[in-house]
């Protein structure tokens, strides 16, 4: 019988084009492709990563989606977790070759990390393949160095600790802020205190894509989950 494989496959922001040659000669060739998505209210289900596979002119057949609710409520997504896996389990004793997808990088703040605890635990045979995160696709569309010689940088998940964010801000030349849209209003009177150049990202590498390094600009704006904040000490 064939021998199942699972490769973690990392699909880069946004833009199909940032995917690594690597990556896309997998997807191009494996039986079974998992990817991520949410439930919203509404009940209705919507994916970052679906319209980036969708570029790729795959066998839709191959696609299977694994939506989680926008909740920090664990016991259900660990279910979801856990159910997926088992699909994954089976193709794999099948001998399929099955890829799960990420947009950014898949072992940065990445669903899969989740299925590869039991993956692993199951001793199945895996390879990760590594992409672009989204905060450096940033800093490429400001055209900006995130670090120079012995500068330092933190990266910073829904941060709204405003003291801990002074204390990072004077320790670190930079300080990426990720997750940003339910803690922008708590964290704006930091940034206005500080000697900072800001560098606003939303939706990177799509068509719905803006930059900004505006402050005021987007104080009113309605922040989505694709977001982040670049934060660089003026020195």
């Amino acid at each position: 019988m064939k021998k199942g494989k699972i490769y973690g496959i990392s699909l880069g922001p946004g833009d199909p084009d940032l995917i690594t040659v690597k990556g896309l000669r997998l997807l191009q060739t494996v039986d079974r492709i998992y990817y991520p998505g949410s439930v919203t209210e509404e009940g209705t289900t919507t994916s970052y990563s679906l319209p980036i596979l969708k570029a790729y002119d795959l066998d839709e057949n191959k696609l299977t989606g694994m939506f989680l609710k926008m909740s920090d409520n664990r016991n259900e997504a660990q279910q979801t977790y856990a159910n997926t896996f088992k699909q994954m389990l089976t193709d794999y004793q099948n001998g399929l070759q099955i890829a799960f997808v990420s947009e950014g990088d898949i072992s940065f703040y990445s669903t899969f990390s989740y299925l590869l605890t039991y993956i692993q635990q199951h001793q199945l045979e895996v390879e990760i393949v590594a992409g672009v995160p989204s905060f450096l696709l940033g800093a490429a569309e400001h055209q900006i160095p995130l670090a120079l010689l012995t500068e330092k940088i933190v990266v910073l998940p829904r941060t709204s600790n405003v003291l801990q964010l002074q204390q990072y801000l004077s320790d670190f030349e930079t300080v990426i802020l990720i997750k940003v849209r339910s803690i922008l209003q708590e964290i704006i009177p930091v940034i206005q205190q500080q000697a900072v150049m800001l560098f606003y990202c939303e939706r990177l590498g799509t068509a719905q894509q803006f930059i900004s390094t505006s402050l005021e600009e987007i104080m009113n704006r309605d922040i989505p989950y694709f977001s982040l904040l670049i934060l660089k000490k003026q020195l």
